[in-house]
């Protein structure tokens, strides 16, 4: 355990052998204890402030609207290990829908893990570079994209027909990174 006393000018700390090291203190001296102690309780407030994310498991807030729970589609279990999925993302409407690949706390999520579009459709996935090396590959192989690390890497994929396409990043499949697209008329 650490003890400080301050005797005027000099500031002995006290370590559990007994010993003790000196710091001389000047008043005039930029990096004074108040100086310090302003300092230390600014970064501790930042690094707080940094480390709480609402509950929400460092998942970006969602921007988008999700289907109604009676019209969820079934996945038949998918996502049920998926960190992120939370709902289908409703993105009917648009002609280019990004779902970004590396998102959550540990960086092995698709964002949003699920989406609903109109048939042609492109899906873009975009890389965000952090969980590693990624891909995305769905499960019967219709579509495939190399795994990649880089920030900013895109894969896309045009979906022309109705129903719903389960996909993976093969090397986090174990840690339910897997996400759907749901394509309805």
């Amino acid at each position: 355990m650490l003890s400080i006393t301050t005797l005027g000018p000099v500031s002995r700390r006290f370590w559990p052998s007994g010993s003790y090291a000196e710091n001389e203190m000047n008043s005039d001296s930029a990096l004074g204890r108040r100086s310090v102690l302003r300092a230390v309780g600014a970064l501790s407030l930042g690094a707080l402030a940094g480390c709480t994310d609402a509950g929400n498991g460092g998942v970006e807030e969602a921007d988008y609207e999700t289907i109604p729970d009676g019209e969820e589609p079934d996945y038949e279990g998918w996502l049920d290990a998926a960190e992120s999925y939370d709902g289908t993302a409703d993105f009917r409407g648009e002609d280019e829908v990004t779902v970004m690949v590396g998102t959550g706390s540990r960086g092995y999520s698709f964002s949003p893990a699920a989406i609903m579009i109109d048939p042609n459709t492109t899906v873009i996935w975009e890389w965000t570079g952090d969980g590693g090396g990624h891909n995305v590959e769905e499960e019967n192989g219709e579509y495939e994209s190399p795994i990649e690390t880089d920030e900013g890497y895109t894969f896309e994929h045009a979906f022309e027909e109705p129903g719903i396409s389960r996909y993976t990043c093969v090397p986090h499949d174990q840690q339910g990174m897997r996400g759907a697209v749901t394509v309805e008329e």
